[in-house]
């Protein structure tokens, strides 16, 4: 089991499989979610060193999830990803300390090497 704990947000099943899949292949310990409510559930429970969410789901949407994982867990580094990218969905993801943001689909090899990325800090403390 690796050190590094990352949490998958989706509503579509397949998004997140194959994300757990690619990064489980790294080592990583993956849980994937298909609503932001379970997942916020979860994230009171356990530390998650990266969480990848979707930013349009019914219910707990993305900014919502990057808000409140950043107040419980500020040092958890955020990835989010969108079908619906546009400029002002960026810039309020950034004003909120959004590590990074991609637009659906989003190359794995990217996704991975944001991971990477957002993993350095912890590995350098």
């Amino acid at each position: 089991m690796s050190q590094f704990s990352i949490m998958v947000i989706d509503d579509e099943k397949i998004v997140g499989r194959m994300a757990r899949l690619s990064l489980e292949k790294e080592g990583y310990d993956v849980e994937t979610f298909l609503n932001g409510e379970s997942a916020l559930e979860r994230i009171k429970e356990k530390f998650f060193h990266v969480v990848i969410t979707d930013f349009k789901m019914k219910g707990v949407d993305g900014l919502e999830v990057l808000r409140t994982v950043k107040r419980l867990h500020p040092e958890t580094a955020v990835i989010m990803i969108t079908a619906f990218a546009n400029l002002d969905v960026a810039i309020e993801a950034l004003r909120d300390d959004v590590h990074d943001f991609f637009p659906k689909p989003v190359k794995i090899k990217e996704l991975k090497a944001s991971v990477e990325r957002a993993l350095k800090k912890f590995q350098e403390s």
